[in-house]
């Protein structure tokens, strides 16, 4: 799905800098219909198992090239 794969490309790219899922501190959905928001909600929260979650934010967005869902997430170093 594509909430997964954006998920696991962020966990990718945190990797090389040491980092963690448990860095992000906020993250934007951008969803092409927010009706599919509980779908993205349940693959999102399954990446960060100890309940904390980054601030966030869903929004309905005419997204490029067909796609359903983009994520934009920042995450903290220290």
């Amino acid at each position: 799905s594509e909430p997964k794969q954006f998920m696991e490309n962020i966990n990718r790219t945190l990797a090389p800098a040491g980092l963690g899922m448990d860095r992000l501190v906020k993250c934007t959905a951008f969803l092409a219909d927010l009706k599919e928001w509980p779908a993205m909600n349940e693959v999102y929260r399954s990446y960060f198992s100890n309940g904390k979650y980054p601030a966030r934010a869903a929004v309905q967005a005419t997204l490029l090239n067909g796609a359903r869902v983009e994520l934009e997430c920042t995450a903290a170093a220290r």
